[in-house]
């Protein structure tokens, strides 16, 4: 199956009432462990690299082995930019194989996010690719939380598909568990209706993501998780320090990440969503 855009599926997840995982990949492992899981569940998946990776990988490779791997799999499979900031790259994304794209002007003024976003949604539209956004920074600080009112006044100016909101979570590691501002999402998604996304997503309660999913949320991103347990199976296989082949210890990686994201499809209700 090939590639499909981002809209297609979220559009139909937003009717549903589900969400579909976005997981963050930076090798072939981490990849392969996401699609397997998903196949395995007979889900969609959203597979996605931040900016990093696209420089450690390059684009070029990246798009290649996607869509290598999504001709063979028969789930769908969207490719899509996490948090692009550098706006040149954004562009080389739309135009160079990804089939969604996240573009975050949400450390700028309003009015400089919105004239931002609306530029690579004319930008997208032509290649029929959607675009995310960030209202509100993701952070457990309520004054960064995302503002309703803003919300529809955003998503109206800009026509942008997908909108990432602050209700609470954090990116990386919690120090702490969060709080997480459930009416928030509600009253968002009443306003604006398209499908919204939640970052920071890793180290929350299986619980708190389905109250989220209830209240609207429709894309979880995954990237903590994907990256601890990764490296977790790692460390133990190279605790044998007689170990020097490459694949032992990188496949018990990819089973790590595969076993972590079988649980989140799990919980997000996407399974046999295909």
């Amino acid at each position: 199956m090939a590639l499909v855009f981002g809209k297609e599926l979220l559009d139909k997840a937003n009717k549903e009432k589900y969400a579909i995982g976005a997981f963050n990949f930076t090798n072939l492992e981490t990849l392969q462990g996401i699609i397997r899981a998903a196949e395995k569940k007979r889900s969609p998946v959203i597979v996605q690299t931040t900016e990093g990776t696209i420089e450690y990988m390059g684009l070029k490779n990246i798009v290649a082995l996607v869509h290598v791997m999504a001709m063979d799999s028969d789930i769908p499979i969207v490719l899509h930019l996490d948090h692009g900031r550098d706006f040149g790259l954004v562009e080389k994304c739309i135009n160079g194989g990804y089939t969604s794209v996240m573009y975050d002007g949400s450390s700028l003024s309003f009015d400089d996010n919105i004239s931002g976003t609306s530029k690579i949604v004319e930008c997208a539209k032509l290649m029929d690719v959607p675009v995310e956004a960030e209202l509100g920074q993701i952070s457990t600080e309520s004054d960064m939380f995302t503002d309703p009112d803003q919300a529809a006044d955003f998503v109206s100016k800009t026509g942008v598909d997908f909108l990432a909101v602050s209700i609470g979570t954090q990116h990386g590691p919690f120090t702490a568990p969060p709080k997480l501002d459930f009416d928030r999402i509600s009253v968002i998604k009443e306003k604006v209706g398209i499908p919204l996304v939640m970052h920071g997503s890793s180290g929350l309660s299986f619980e708190d993501v389905k109250r989220a999913v209830e209240c609207g949320i429709n894309k979880i991103n995954i990237n903590t998780d994907i990256r601890q347990v990764f490296s977790a199976a790692v460390r133990d296989v190279l605790k044998d320090e007689s170990i020097y082949k490459i694949r032992p210890y990188l496949s018990k990686g990819r089973d790590a990440v595969q076993k972590n994201v079988e649980k989140h499809i799990e919980n997000l209700g996407s399974c046999g969503k295909v």
